[in-house]
């Protein structure tokens, strides 16, 4: 059983158009021209630098084109079972695979490859650091590495200003300013946290403002 990226939740939304590159621009553009057969590429960085974006993007254009796609994350529920007619094998979170998923995915890295697929994968650390199996770290280091970079706080502001846009909703400066400067900076949490609030903001048929995000947390029990 396989894991696609189209069918989980809000990653049906990653798409290579709306990933803000930053100063990412040469990973975006390998992986938007990346095509099968071709070398492994490998992703890396900290939590909310785009890696899981860029791989469900890819995995999208993959499956749009209708090939057939593996998609498969540490700690999945259902274990990762190479076949043949793969044209995409993504693994993400690599550096958190455990024993048994280290074995399962050696094995279908070297089944894909073999087949002529694409490995695409990702880390928060480079290959040389990633604590698994030495004949699975040599190979996800074998093809290009990318080493993806945070955005800075200006492009941060112009994608949550863009996808507020886009949902309909205005962030004034102040909700703006208080999201930077309270929360996390990364923008996949950033993101989720605009979602909330529009859902939170049409079920009380009120704007965003400071107090609103406040209310949400205190009901929550996040604040």
């Amino acid at each position: 059983m396989k894991q696609i990226p189209l069918a989980i939740g809000a990653e049906a939304e990653h798409r290579f158009d709306n990933f803000v590159p930053g100063a990412n621009a040469a990973a975006l553009a390998h992986l938007v021209a990346l095509a099968a057969p071709g070398a492994p590429v490998y992703l890396w960085g900290e939590s909310g630098s785009g890696k899981t974006h860029l791989l469900a993007a890819l995995a999208r254009r993959f499956q749009d084109d209708g090939a057939k796609v593996c998609w498969y994350r540490a700690g999945s529920a259902e274990p990762l079972a190479a076949e043949d007619d793969w044209t995409l094998l993504v693994l993400d979170d690599c550096d958190r695979l455990d024993p048994a998923e280290q074995l399962a995915a050696f094995s279908a890295f070297v089944r894909a490859a073999a087949n002529g697929a694409v490995v695409a994968a990702a880390g928060r650390v480079p290959p040389v650091d990633l604590p698994l199996r030495e004949d699975l770290r040599t190979r996800l280091g074998w093809g290009h590495v990318f080493a993806l970079q945070p955005l800075a706080e200006a492009e941060v502001r112009a994608a949550l200003r863009r996808e507020a846009d886009r949902r309909g909703v205005f962030l004034s400066d102040e909700v703006m300013d208080h999201l930077l400067t309270r929360f996390r900076r990364d923008l996949k949490h950033l993101m989720a946290l605009l979602e909330r609030l529009d859902r939170f903001a049409l079920a009380n048929k009120r704007a965003i403002t400071v107090p609103l995000i406040r209310q949400m947390l205190a009901e929550d029990g996040t604040a």
